[in-house]
């Protein structure tokens, strides 16, 4: 049961956020996504402002990546996050790079943050796993609106139908998107990333030792995936070039990702909040199952 009353609960165990949103491919995703909301002025200003993302990127994507898992799995949790990260984004408050005043919490921007995860996701799926049918876009797209509802995000501000969310999707991309200073850093074949600093500490002391050598090849891959897992239009709208070659890469790499994933142990495939969510839908489920007769 929720805190408050009124609180709107997380997407239904079992539907398609449910099965992807804690899925290892689900990271592959994420760059994507992220590097289409600063593509926006206002958004990308906030983040150039305001985000650690320069100084401590791991343990940003790790907060922000927490976060996301309990908008779908966090039951009476995922309201409780909603209100914090609203919380947190009050005072994300500034000026873009044409000058004009923005706010985090400002509909528009704040609608799109949230948006460019259902083109993505719809998009990178025909690479990751079985393109969506028909039927399963539409219930990804319900499944958004409601996890947008966590975040704070009212219904006037979202296209509540698919069909009423590509013209607003296009005119964003027509008359917004650009490749911001922050996009180009996302983008960089060479950043200056810090050595991670997450997991055991052998994993963090190898790391140390093979960052020279390690961190401009994770760049060239994140690049990779970034602007490849990206619809084209979205690409195309932000300036960011993609070959015929990169794509054949791109559909290898998928393939072989479409093979390993499915076949991993539920422990390597999910991610914890994930795993420990779908072990108790099942204890639940058992419970409620009649006794045979």
């Amino acid at each position: 049961m929720n805190t408050v009353k009124n609180d709107p609960n997380p997407p239904a165990a079992g539907g398609v956020l449910w099965s992807m949103a804690g899925d290892i491919r689900m990271l592959l995703t994420l760059p994507a996504a992220l590097t289409m909301q600063v593509a926006h002025p206002a958004v990308g200003a906030g983040v150039d402002d305001h985000s650690l993302f320069r100084t401590d990127p791991w343990g940003r994507g790790e907060r922000s990546l927490t976060s996301l898992q309990l908008w779908v799995y966090g039951g009476k949790d995922a309201a409780e996050e909603g209100r914090r990260l609203r919380q947190l984004h009050k005072t994300i408050r500034g000026t873009d790079a044409h000058g004009r005043r923005y706010h985090a919490l400002t509909p528009e921007y704040y609608a799109w943050v949230h948006a460019t995860g259902y083109p993505v996701f719809r998009y990178a799926q025909q690479y990751l796993g079985r393109p969506f049918t028909e039927a399963q876009e539409r219930q990804l797209y319900a499944e958004w609106l409601q996890v947008g509802r966590i975040l704070g995000i009212h219904d006037r501000d979202m296209p509540q139908t698919i069909e009423e969310f590509w013209p607003y999707y296009q005119k964003v991309l027509d008359n917004d998107l650009e490749k911001t200073v922050v996009v180009r850093e996302l983008v960089a074949t060479n950043p200056p990333l810090p050595v991670p600093d997450r997991g055991p500490r052998w994993l963090r002391l190898l790391l140390r030792l093979s960052w020279p050598w390690l961190r401009p090849r994770f760049a060239r891959f994140r690049r990779f995936l970034t602007i490849g897992l990206m619809p084209p239009d979205a690409r195309q709208a932000i300036g960011l070039e993609w070959t015929d070659a990169q794509e054949r890469r791109l559909r290898r790499f998928g393939r072989v990702v479409r093979a390993v994933v499915p076949v991993l142990p539920e422990r390597l495939r999910f991610m914890p909040i994930a795993r420990r969510a779908r072990r108790a839908a099942r204890r639940g489920t058992a419970r409620r199952r009649p006794e045979p007769g």
